[in-house]
């Protein structure tokens, strides 16, 4: 599979992102402000780093509106109109979206299906309120207002519940916070549940785009330790493969639901596949490469989204083979991942337990953020009425 975007250069030595994604990769990054859409820093990664997406979370919204004077001039704005947090929250986080997303459209006027979009959560508060997240999906998506959009919902029990309803509306869906195999494989079935329910209602889904987000390095990060606590030999060997294999057997599945003949009846009237997107793709121990979700990942028909340390590390010395053709360490893996997930249990590690807990830190991670940037804003427009009324 070859790059859509007429900015990729071909695939050389010298440029080995070129060769991922002439092997089916699309790199995303994982990161938006204002002052990366002001100083042309986002154009110019879609130029010369093949950079076909972005990815956000209210993590990163946060430290961007903390952090960038960029976004004065709105809060001023918002401030004399009389906007409360929320409301200044989402209007400063809804702008950012949209205008790169226009910029998407502008510099990949042709994009591979689910390419040159922009991913926005809904509020993280509502992760576990099935009909509060649908009906911000919604509110989010007629807001926005751009067709090259992802609505991010979390992949909790409350937020699987809400994805069909979602996609049945024909609007695009990036189901986040995917830990296990499991949890991949009923984000993939809703997926095909909501196709299944747009196409009785007469939506084109031709028009519907989705991905799924598993994550990486938090994996490692959790259970190399518990490994480490159970110190033989094997379980020390297993250090730094999990999220791996964990990716390698999420993959197989997007093989086989989306070659089934229940989705093939879909894609014959136009439907896309739901693309694996791996995320939290900067490797948290020093000890591994930099680029090891990035090497050992490459496929047809996946993202990968990275932070810029990780896509400039990608650019400049990610490990691909010798040749100029297209590669896969993926598919040649599957059998070993099975094995690396069957022995992380047998040596003694409450796998499923580890995962669990990583989707429920995540979900108070991303709360948090999002608390943070409300009380961030709040003080920014109490601020900006003060200076307005000369005090």
């Amino acid at each position: 599979m070859t790059s859509t975007s007429s900015t990729s250069t071909g695939p050389t030595a010298s440029d080995p992102l070129a060769r991922i994604v002439a092997s089916g990769v699309s790199p995303w990054l994982d990161d938006l402000s204002r002052a990366r859409l002001r100083s042309g820093g986002l154009a110019d990664l879609v130029r010369t780093a093949h950079v076909l997406g972005v990815t956000t979370n209210p993590t990163i919204f946060d430290k961007a509106i903390a952090d960038g004077e960029a976004y004065d001039e709105q809060v001023a704005a918002l401030a004399a109109e009389g906007a409360d947090a929320e409301a200044a929250v989402r209007a400063l986080t809804t702008d950012d979206v949209r205008t790169a997303a226009d910029l998407f459209a502008q510099l990949l006027p042709d994009p591979r299906p689910g390419d040159a979009r922009v991913s926005i959560e809904v509020d993280p508060r509502l992760a576990h309120d099935t009909e509060g997240t649908i009906e911000q999906a919604r509110a989010l998506w007629r807001l926005v207002d751009r067709p090259n959009v992802y609505i991010k919902i979390p992949a909790t029990t409350e937020g699987l519940a809400a994805i069909p309803a979602v996609i049945a509306e024909g609007i695009s869906v990036n189901a986040t916070l995917i830990f296990s195999p499991d949890t991949y494989r009923a984000v993939a079935n809703a997926y095909v549940d909501g196709l299944e329910q747009a196409h009785v209602a007469g939506v084109d889904l031709s028009t519907i785009a989705s991905v799924a987000s598993v994550f990486l390095s938090r994996i490692d990060a959790a259970v190399d330790p518990l490994l480490t606590e159970v110190g033989t030999e094997e379980a020390l060997g297993l250090r730094g493969r999990t999220a791996l294999a964990g990716a390698r057997v999420s993959y197989e599945a997007f093989t086989e639901i989306f070659s089934s003949p229940r989705f093939t009846d879909l894609a014959a009237a136009g439907a896309h596949v739901q693309r694996p997107l791996w995320a939290s793709t900067g490797t948290k121990n020093p000890d591994y490469p930099d680029t090891l979700y990035v090497d050992e990942l490459v496929a047809p028909d996946v993202v990968n989204t990275m932070p810029e340390k990780t896509l400039r590390a990608a650019a400049d010395h990610a490990r691909v083979p010798e040749g100029d053709g297209p590669f896969d360490t993926v598919t040649p893996n599957v059998a070993d991942a099975h094995a690396v997930l069957e022995a992380v249990v047998r040596v003694g590690v409450d796998y499923d337990g580890a995962l669990a807990d990583l989707e429920r830190d995540g979900v108070s991670s991303f709360i948090a953020s999002w608390e943070n940037l409300l009380l961030t804003v709040a003080d920014s427009l109490e601020q900006a009425r003060a200076a307005g009324n000369g005090h």
